[in-house]
């Protein structure tokens, strides 16, 4: 069921608007909206214009607390008053970044040591000290690396010309790493040689005093202590946190309680006279939160509460709630998913819980199968609260039922005897069609009986927006639910072989609804003496007529066949599972139990989605179509993104 809301406006003293939100407001659902757009003839309005005090200490505190392990174990400590909380977010800051500032020091030592690696690296082969190369007088030497190809030109044609040793160093694919040694007269033309040759000057730190080798030691194992340093900072910026746990946390909920209420300025206006400023909130609740609220501020003279019955005094329509039985909650995904009823439509939830149920049952009737429904999605369900499980879950449930009375259970139809019948074998003679499935036949006048239903809804929800057209008139409508019910009613009295009405009284139960139909514009403008005139001559409005009432009567003829597909899977679901049962052997006596199984989990999951998507297109082009707008909005508390922010 829609729950109804009304619209209401809530003021007082400016400065009291913490305390409303933080002792009333919170533990009620309201939908606020916009006080300056909602209040647009209340003159002086004005936005609040302030800074959320508690927003920067509740970000603090949502990351002093992400840090934890296992916070949803830790209980918080209640007995800390606001100051207090402030000061724990605040001294936990002050030690954390102070730990913090002492691993970016180690991070950054960190980046200089990889970068020293990354230059001594390539020539750890060069066996010599390079404390005493770094401080040659009389040689003159160069570190750096030059590019494969021009380094065999030079080791081929130039080598022997020049007065410098080269000794290399590592390679990649790319360069070799290396230095030459010359003598300082010949320097000159050498490092012309070599620049020619693109040799690219490395310069190693004057820091380095062993062999290469050594220094590339040196530099990965005081990496590696540093590393141990930063994790030794980590545990103890850990420990630091988690010593605090009970305080952080409690800290957090409740500085994100006062955030929020905060927050609730955004939807707020100002009011200020000669005398006092006031604020104005207004907002969409529950009819039962106002009752209980208003008895709850009733002796609180600091807050004015004004509750508006009249529709057209405010702007946009209610927003739709919705709440039904615990059994049909999860059938609220399949509402939603075609769209939320308004706030004067009829609920279809529990017309939807109990169809599609009842249809997933006749379709998928099975006892074993529709037990593993009932107990998986029941689990699921309970342990993960998935809407969707829950649906399985129900569907299991009918499923269990259909399989008693088909008399199946895991496919085998010789352990229990049917209640009712066997579909694939069970027949029925028709007049002029001779003998045909029951269970055809039975789905067909389910679903007469159902589009009937559907077209009931839709009076009772046109009744409630006052639609005289859609009342009386449309193919859905009084006429509609007259002519098709007609037509139900002399088709099961001819197939029973009773007496059908005569030619005269069929005449007026079929002619004079269909004329309701096709007329239904110009009758609903004298009904309401509407003075505006027909758009097409009346020519073209009878074409048109005739059209559209045609793709009425064949919408009628189609939407009862469709659910011949009831029946068809009934059938082959019972046919499914005597394949399985003879791919398993079980005709011979001994069957093969590890195919039995596979088969059950493979007809549970693929048949039984396949099912519950035929099941569904069902409820939203048979049913829904017929009665059902979903033009509502959601009810968004915002107590509701409250809970939310503190789950994550």
């Amino acid at each position: 069921m829609i729950v109804k809301m009304k619209f209401i406006n809530i003021s007082g003293p400016r400065g009291d608007i913490d305390r409303v939100t933080d002792l009333y407001l919170s533990r009620y659902e309201i939908q606020l909206e916009s006080a300056l757009s909602e209040l647009k003839t209340v003159d002086n309005l004005r936005p609040f214009v302030e800074i959320n005090p508690y927003r920067d200490a509740l970000n603090k505190a949502i990351q002093f607390v992400g840090y934890l392990q296992n916070a949803d174990e830790v209980e918080p400590d209640v007995s800390l008053g606001l100051d207090d909380m402030f000061e724990v977010v605040r001294t936990a800051n002050h030690d954390y970044m102070e730990l913090q500032d002492k691993k970016d020091k180690l991070k950054r030592k960190i980046d200089d040591l990889r970068k020293k690696q990354q230059i001594i690296a390539p020539f750890r082969p060069l066996d010599c000290e390079l404390s005493q190369i770094l401080k040659y007088k009389y040689i003159t030497y160069r570190f750096g690396r030059i590019a494969i190809e021009f380094y065999h030109k030079m080791d081929k044609y130039l080598m022997d010309d020049l007065g410098a040793i080269f000794v290399e160093g590592e390679r990649d694919e790319s360069y070799v790493y290396g230095a030459y040694f010359v003598s300082p007269g010949e320097a000159q033309k050498v490092d012309a040689v070599f620049r020619s040759l693109h040799f690219e000057k490395i310069e190693l730190p004057e820091e380095f005093q062993d062999t290469p080798a050594d220094e590339y030691r040196r530099i990965v194992k005081a990496i590696y202590n540093t590393n141990q340093e930063i994790e030794e900072l980590d545990k103890q910026a850990g420990e630091m946190l988690s010593g605090r746990a009970p305080q952080l946390i409690a800290a957090r909920n409740r500085l994100e309680e006062l955030a929020n209420n905060f927050d609730v300025r955004k939807m707020a206006a100002r009011m200020e006279d000669k005398k006092e400023d006031y604020y104005i909130l207004c907002g969409w609740m529950a009819e039962d939160d106002i009752e209980k609220f208003l008895h709850e501020i009733k002796d609180d003279d600091k807050v004015f509460v004004v509750v508006e019955d009249d529709h057209d005094t405010y702007f946009g329509e209610p927003p739709t709630k919705l709440e039904n039985p615990k059994i049909f909650k999860p059938f609220e995904m399949f509402v939603q998913m075609y769209g939320l009823p308004s706030h004067d439509e009829f609920d279809p939830t529990v017309f939807v819980g109990l169809t599609y149920s009842f249809i997933f049952g006749v379709m998928f009737g099975d006892v074993g199968q529709g037990l593993l429904l009932l107990i998986g999605g029941g689990l699921i369900y309970y342990f993960k609260k998935a809407p969707l499980a829950g649906i399985i879950s129900t569907a299991g449930i009918f499923s269990t039922i259909f399989g008693f009375m088909f008399g199946s259970i895991f496919g085998f139809e010789d352990v229990i005897k049917p209640l009712w019948l066997r579909p694939i074998d069970h027949m029925t003679t028709l007049p002029f069609i001779g003998k045909l499935n029951t269970v055809f036949i039975v789905a067909v006048a389910f679903g007469m009986a159902v589009i009937l239903v559907a077209m009931v809804l839709h009076i009772v929800n046109a009744v409630r927006s006052h639609d005289m057209e859609n009342i009386w008139f449309d193919a859905n409508g009084v006429a509609g639910l007259v002519f098709y019910a007609s037509v139900a009613v002399t088709i099961v009295l001819f197939m029973t072989g009773h007496k059908t009405p005569g030619g005269i009284v069929m005449a007026v139960m079929f002619g004079i609804p269909l004329l309701l139909i096709l007329l239904k514009e110009p009758i609903t403008r004298k009904i309401q003496k509407r003075a505006d005139q027909m758009e097409e001559s009346a020519g073209m409005f009878f074409v048109q007529g005739f059209f559209e009432l045609f793709e009425t009567l064949l919408s009628y003829f189609s939407n009862t066949l469709s659910f011949v597909r009831i029946g068809a899977f009934a059938v082959s679901h019972a046919a499914i599972m005597e394949v399985v049962l003879i791919l398993a052997g079980a005709e011979s006596g001994s069957p093969n139990w590890v195919v039995i199984v596979l088969g059950n989990l493979f007809v549970c999951g693929f048949e039984g989605l396949i099912v519950g998507i035929q099941v569904l297109r069902l409820e939203y082009y048979e049913m829904f179509s017929r009665f059902y707008k979903g033009s509502g909005r959601a009810f968004d508390p915002y107590t509701k993104k409250s809970k939310k922010s503190k789950k994550k």
